[in-house]
Order: C-alpha cells, then structure tokens, then sequence
C-alpha cells in the first residue's frame, strides 16, 4: 500500500489522461474502390453513389464522390459543378456515399463550386477513380 502511495500525483494524473488525437494522415489509408453509380435526378441535376472500402473517414468517399461528379461533368460537355450534398455511411468496412451535384458550362453561384477539369486532373494524381 505505501508503494501506491509513493507514486507522485502528476504522474497519476498523466495515467488519466486522454491519448493524443490522431491525425487523418496518420491513420492506414488502403483504398479499395469498388464502384459508382450515376443517376440524372433533373436537367443539371445529379447523384452519385459510391462504395468503398478502407476509407479512414467521410472525407475519403466524399472525395471518391466528387472525383465521380467531376468527370461526369467533364464527359457531358460541361465545366462547373456545385456540390449540392454528401451523405455517407459504413456498415462492416463498407462505405457508402450518396452525393448530389449540378453540373453547368458556366461557374454557378454557390460557394461549393470545382473547376472539373483541374479536379479530375487532382483525381488521377491522388489514384481515386472517376467515372
């Protein structure tokens, strides 16, 4: 009981402690793209469900998502797509993202806006497929 006792109070406090976030680009990143499906909702109007495996978070299979939109846009002829929403959910180390983009010829309002052309471009650098 007295060796209990000789422990001094900061290092029991250090022991409590929570454990240092870990940072994004720390954690295994092993991508296994498994697939995208393109629906035309409404005139510009489209949605992109993707499926992967080994993403490390949402932003993974958003990205997956917008690499999807952006040559969709490029392969119709257009230059701008806004991103409009991104749902995303795992079940058993499968990801799932269900993505919303209007495409235009001309730079949309919006504040979600990607130049397809340079982001499909970004899209071969980084290995995520497109369409």
């Amino acid at each position: 009981m007295r060796a209990l006792l000789a422990i001094p109070a900061a290092a029991l406090l250090a022991a409590c402690a929570e454990p240092e976030p870990v940072s994004r680009d720390e954690l295994p990143f092993e991508p296994s793209y498994q697939g995208i499906e393109t629906r035309l909702l409404d005139g510009d109007l489209v949605s992109f469900r993707v499926t992967m495996q080994g993403a490390r978070d949402n932003q993974d299979v958003a990205e997956y998502a917008e690499c999807a939109a952006a040559q969709y846009t490029v392969i119709r002829g257009y230059r701008y797509a806004r991103h409009v929403r991104t749902n995303v959910a795992e079940q058993r180390g499968v990801w799932y993202g269900d993505a919303v983009y209007t495409i235009s010829p001309a730079l949309p309002e919006g504040l979600k806006t990607i130049d397809a052309g340079a982001a499909v471009e970004t899209c071969a650098e980084t290995g995520i497929p497109t369409v």
